[in-house]
């Protein structure tokens, strides 16, 4: 009998629970992660999926280089492991922030530039359904559309050579990906055929929303 995946859920600040649950009722072995040791090991890697979830990104990013943590989930996420960054957690994977709090830094693995806050106050939530141009993210709304909640969500602002765009807005990109390993960037299969990369990062919170699109395809990923 197959071992359940080992989703890990980055657990210093933020919407944890909603992920845990989320993960847990998909089948996944849910690990929340706090030091080191939750995910590696002298017997190499201890997950097989990670959600960085959303809450207050700088905290989150003081969090990580407090508990000495940047470095080897850096050197993780690097490695190839299937990682989804919803909000605070899409700033975290970003090259870079256009609008960072004093001092903040990113882990820098995934590339695109980020704004933080751009889409308003926390008056201006709401709940939307997301087209997303990706194969394998099947959602609960109309079409297969992926429903989540904007919380003074950021924005991507702009994707290199090795990520993708794969959820738009009223205009504004809302979710990348990076490239599956060994696809080249000039592909030319369309993007909506295309599976989400190691990497994905979106500016909404589906699990709040209780829309197992994403989750379900990062588990896909890890088997």
């Amino acid at each position: 009998m197959a071992q359940p995946i080992r989703a890990g859920v980055l657990a210093l600040q933020g919407g944890v629970v909603e992920h845990a649950q989320m993960l847990e009722q998909l089948g996944a072995n849910v690990i929340l992660v706090r030091r080191e040791s939750d995910f590696t090991g002298p017997d190499g890697p201890r997950l097989d999926a990670l959600v960085l979830p959303g809450g207050e990104s700088s905290t989150q990013d003081r969090l990580l280089r407090l508990f000495d943590l940047a470095d080897p989930l850096r050197r993780l996420i690097s490695g190839g492991l299937p990682t989804l960054g919803t909000c605070a957690g899409l700033i975290l994977l970003a090259r870079d922030v256009l609008d960072p709090a004093p001092g903040q830094r990113t882990l820098g693995v995934f590339d695109a530039s980020v704004r933080r806050n751009a889409l308003g106050a926390q008056l201006a939530s709401c709940e939307a359904e997301f087209t997303i141009q990706a194969a394998g993210v099947f959602g609960s709304g109309a079409f297969g559309d992926v429903r989540g909640a904007l919380i003074r969500a950021p924005e991507i602002a702009a994707v290199g050579p090795g990520a993708r765009v794969i959820a738009v807005r009223d205009g504004r990109i809302l979710g990348a990906t990076s490239f599956p390993a060994g696809l080249p960037s000039d592909t030319t299969i369309p993007g909506s055929q295309l599976p989400l990369g190691p990497i994905t990062g979106i500016a909404f919170h589906p699990e709040i929303s209780g829309d197992p699109g994403f989750h379900r395809a990062l588990l896909a990923q890890a088997r």
